[in-house]
């Protein structure tokens, strides 16, 4: 029955009637005189029980899916409208299918709800945390001073030092905050031009050579088109992209292991990859480590100063210039940031 559209369903069960109605002339055979007469009553049966069952159908089925679709597809049809619309196609197959389709897309919009919620909560839980530190931080320097501290030079320039270094904490916090609010809502503005990406790169390295000697860790740039390479994007962004990921490789690299930067020429872009050997991210981390203040190592991160936005930001500002970046990593042998600019159209 599931399979039958309405014209068959009406056919069938006035093909039923139409049986026992002649079962029933056959019985009474004999008391009927003339014969044509027989005949015309069960063509006459046949035809009034076929048009009223599909009417009576039709009215019930359009009228129950009329909701449906009203429901589904968040429209107002009147009857007329959906028959018309609806007409020589199996309706209950349709309506089932459309349902199910209904039901799955609902599925995923609730899904991903709860996953928003979720990460909302988390969020929230991450910044209340990362704030919270400094504050008791500085909260713990000031109540020492004020019961007697300050009356040791040397105590007071310490825990002033250590103050200023909680504040800076909770401004970058706020500042990479504000960076990816922006980033998010589409209004930084960014300001392309042409400059020579491995200029971009020696400058970067230039800035975190200290802390590259202080761990030993090499900091390596390969050009193997041996050429200036000119890149179509906004410096200022492209130059914190580069800081952030040689930053995540100086605080997650090996002792006397290396930070590689190396360009390939991609037709019309240009792909740089970012790699180190250091102590790689678990397969299960890799989905999210772009989140804000998604950390794999929670302690050793907040040892070194991290905000826990760097990566977030890095991904925004490189999904604003239309690009993407991607990430491969193996634990103990390290990882690799790669993502694409445009080339330069400047000859």
């Amino acid at each position: 029955m599931r399979n039958f559209n309405s014209n068959q369903l009406s056919l069938l069960i006035s093909l039923i009637i139409t049986i026992v109605t002649f079962l029933f002339w056959l019985i009474n055979y004999f008391f009927i005189i003339i014969w044509w007469l027989g005949v015309l009553w069960i063509i006459t049966v046949f035809m009034i029980s076929y048009f009223t069952i599909k009417y009576i159908l039709n009215h019930f089925i359009y009228d129950k899916i009329k909701p449906i679709y009203k429901a589904i597809h968040d429209i107002n049809l009147k009857n007329k409208e959906l028959k018309n619309s609806q007409q020589n196609i199996d309706l209950i197959t349709k309506v089932e299918k459309e349902v199910s389709l209904y039901s799955e897309n609902k599925t995923m919009e609730i899904q991903k709800l709860k996953e928003m919620e979720q990460y909302r909560k988390e969020f929230l839980g991450n910044v209340s945390h990362e704030l919270k530190t400094p504050i008791f931080n500085i909260q713990g320097y000031i109540l020492t001073l004020i019961d007697g501290g300050i009356n040791d030079p040397e105590i007071t320039k310490l825990y002033l030092d250590r103050t200023e270094k909680s504040i800076n904490r909770m401004i970058s916090i706020v500042e990479d905050l504000d960076t990816i609010s922006r980033l998010e809502a589409g209004q930084l503005e960014l300001k392309p031009s042409d400059f020579d990406i491995s200029e971009l790169i020696t400058d970067v390295y230039e800035i975190h050579q200290i802390k590259a000697n202080e761990k030993k860790i090499r900091l390596d740039y390969v050009n193997e088109l041996m050429m200036p390479i000119f890149v179509n994007a906004d410096k200022k962004r492209i130059f914190e992209v580069l800081s952030n990921l040689v930053i995540n490789g100086l605080n997650y690299g090996k002792k006397k292991g290396f930070i590689q930067i190396k360009i390939y020429d991609m037709d019309k872009y240009i792909l740089i990859e970012i790699k180190d050997n250091g102590k790689g991210i678990p397969a299960e981390n890799l989905p999210r480590i772009f989140e804000r203040f998604y950390r794999v190592d929670k302690g050793r991160s907040r040892e070194e100063g991290g905000t826990g936005l760097g990566l977030s930001i890095v991904k925004h500002i490189i999904e604003v210039h239309d690009q993407t970046i991607n990430v491969k990593s193996t634990i103990d042998e390290g990882t690799s940031f790669s993502f694409t600019l445009n080339k330069s159209q400047k000859k």
